[in-house]
Order: C-alpha cells, then sequence, then structure tokens
C-alpha cells in the first residue's frame, strides 16, 4: 500500500506538473511570438511624452508578452503631417496624434475634436463618441482609409499668450495673432483680429521680435517650457471655470493600421480598447497636475492673467455659429457629426447655443 501510494502521488505530481506547464506554455509561446507595435505620439517632450512612454512600457506586462509598444516621440519616425500615412505603409503600427490632423484626409475630423465655443468638458466629448454614436461614426470614416479609430485621449485647453492687455473680445482688434489655422483663425478674424499661421517652434521668436502680438499655443506646463513668460506679460483666458474659449478641450487619439488591428484577437482588441480609456484618464490628469506647477512659475515670472467674461462668451458663440455650418457643410460626414454635437448643445443637458442663433441656418446632411 505504501509502495502504490508513493507511486500514485508521483503520478498526481506529473499531472500536476503537466497541467502547470500547459498553463504556463501560451504565456510563454506568446512571449516568445508577440506582437510589437511601433507606434508614435505628436509629443515632443514635456509631461505629455513622459505619460505616453510611461504607458506604452505597461503594455507588455499586462499581456504576458502577447503585445508591446515601442513608444516613439513626435517626429521620431516621421513628421506629424506624416503619421496616418507612415500608419497605411506600415512604417509605424499606430499613432496618438491630435485629432485635427485627420482633417486632411478626413474633413469630418474636424468635428471630432473641439471647435471654438463647442463642448466645453472633457466628458462632454465622452458622451459624444461613447453615448451619442460619434465612436461609431468615427471608426467608419477611419475604416475607409484603412485606419482603425480606438477611441479619444483627452489633452486640455489651449490658452492665449499675449505682450498687450486683453479684457474682452474688442481689446483682439488690430492684434496680429497666431492661430492654428482653418475655424479657429476664422472666428478671430470675425472680431477684427489680424491671424497668421505659424507652427509651433516659430512662436517665441515671432513674439520676441514684435511680428506678433498675441499667440495661442497648447496649455501652461509646455509653453511654459517654450519660454513664453519671456516674450509676453498676460495669458488671456475665458470667464472662471472657462480656460479657453476657443479650444477648449483639446482632444487626441489612438489610431492603428487596419491591418495590425485585425491580426489581434477578439479579446486582444477589447485590451487595447479598455487601456485606450485608462491612457485618456492618466494623460489628461497629468497634463493638468504639471499646469498646476506652471501656474505658479508664471505668477514668479510676473505673468498677469486676464479673463474675458461671460458676455464675451455669448457674443463669440454668435460669431461661431456660422462658421460652424459653413465648415459642416463642406463635406456631408461633417455635416453628420456636427449635428450630434449641436443637438447636445443645444439640449436641456448643456443649452450652450440658443435656437435663435441656428434660425436660417441649414445643414446638408
Amino acid at each position: 500500500m505504501p509502495q502504490k501510494f508513493t507511486t500514485r502521488r508521483g503520478a498526481l505530481r506529473a499531472i500536476a506538473g503537466a497541467s502547470a506547464a500547459t498553463l504556463a506554455a501560451p504565456h510563454i509561446a506568446k512571449a516568445a511570438e508577440g506582437t510589437t507595435w511601433k507606434i508614435q505620439t505628436s509629443w515632443p517632450g514635456g509631461a505629455g511624452l513622459q505619460v505616453f512612454k510611461d504607458w506604452c512600457g505597461t503594455i507588455a506586462e499586462k499581456t504576458g508578452g502577447e503585445l508591446a509598444f515601442q513608444a516613439f516621440g513626435a517626429n521620431d519616425v516621421v513628421g506629424d503631417f506624416q503619421l496616418y500615412d507612415a500608419v497605411k505603409n506600415g512604417v509605424l503600427d499606430a499613432v496618438n496624434p491630435f485629432t485635427i490632423y485627420a482633417q486632411g484626409i478626413i474633413p469630418a475630423a474636424t468635428f471630432l475634436t473641439s471647435i471654438p465655443l463647442g463642448l466645453r468638458n472633457p466628458h462632454e466629448y465622452d458622451v459624444f463618441y461613447y453615448g451619442l454614436g460619434g465612436l461609431d461614426i468615427a471608426r467608419e470614416l477611419y475604416a475607409a482609409q484603412g485606419l482603425h479609430f480606438v477611441g479619444p485621449v483627452h489633452h486640455g485647453p489651449n490658452i492665449i499668450h499675449s505682450k498687450v492687455p486683453i479684457r474682452s473680445i474688442d481689446d483682439f482688434a488690430g492684434r496680429k495673432m497666431r492661430l492654428p489655422g482653418g475655424m479657429v483663425a476664422e472666428v478671430f478674424t470675425a472680431i477684427g483680429a489680424e491671424t497668421t499661421v505659424l507652427p509651433g517652434s516659430e512662436i517665441f521668436p515671432a513674439l520676441e521680435k514684435g511680428t506678433i502680438d498675441v499667440a495661442d499655443y497648447v496649455g501652461p506646463a509646455v509653453n511654459y517650457a517654450l519660454g513664453f513668460s519671456q516674450v509676453t506679460d498676460y495669458i488671456v483666458m475665458g470667464p472662471p471655470g472657462f480656460m479657453s474659449l476657443y479650444q477648449p478641450v483639446d482632444i487626441m487619439d489612438i489610431t492603428v493600421g487596419k491591418a495590425a488591428w485585425d491580426k489581434l484577437s477578439p479579446q486582444m482588441q477589447q485590451f487595447v480598447e479598455m487601456e485606450t480609456h485608462v491612457y485618456s484618464d492618466m494623460h489628461h490628469a497629468a497634463i493638468q497636475a504639471a499646469d498646476q506647477e506652471a501656474w505658479q512659475k508664471f505668477e514668479t515670472d510676473g505673468t498677469e492673467v486676464t479673463r474675458l467674461t461671460q458676455d464675451d462668451v455669448d457674443l463669440m458663440t454668435e460669431v461661431a455659429v456660422p462658421i460652424w455650418f459653413d465648415y459642416a457643410n463642406r463635406d456631408p460626414q461633417a455635416a453628420r457629426v456636427f449635428k450630434i454635437q449641436l443637438d447636445y448643445m443645444q439640449s436641456g443637458s448643456l443649452g450652450y447655443v440658443d435656437p435663435a442663433l441656428t434660425q436660417g441656418l441649414e445643414l446638408k446632411l
């Protein structure tokens, strides 16, 4: 009996060992045969790039090696305006761009991110994407380009730096102002600014030389690092709680090549979708935390924050509404996306846009 017991125990151990090996084997195999995505962000440095790299560094461990992200900063592989071509050509597998960059190949992308005086808080874009059908439309439009739109990533508002005090929208009249072009530039042109388009790298020297008086760019942390407090004395904000009139929310995203996406199992696709939510939360919070430190530095340097009023918001909304319609009517899919946002903004939930402002304006759906 003892001999049989011993033999049986050994057999059970062998079975248990074999079972453990079987359970472990898939992870070992996946680690050996795992997929590595080359993924580039639009962040050139600072908190944005660090959070991106930190997040990418967690993927392999979370998936047991089945999927890993090799992170690249802005321009490390290709320039910002070559990101989508790089994904289509297989030079990159995925990208983390500012969503507005897609408007060159997808006109409706103009409305997949913040528009002047449009949706004004990050959670409102979550409602648009995940509650009102925006995500399905984005994926449909990107799929036509051989791309898969995984989901939005929140950044934060953009702010305005000025060499002169601006205490109402009337003070923009006649000012030479750097803007990113498009809809935003048209809104400020309509209130009298002399707008010009410059890349981010040229803003500091243009302010220093007096070529421009006023410039928009991203948030406080990045702008402080770029030295804007050395060449401007004022930061122009919206009313309390409304950091930026013209770009109150800045959307980035995770976009993947369709071929790379289709190679993933359904379970891994779901994992990447959930991780995009995680990244969005981490990214947004980290940027805002860095901004809190930057505000103190601007104050130490003597920068004065000026705030526009709710009256200014109302006036600029009146200016923006017909421009929204103009851009929406340039493309049927843009009109389709914008209609969802407009209905939301005019609903009891938000009430940003008085129905009187849209009377006589039609969308070409």
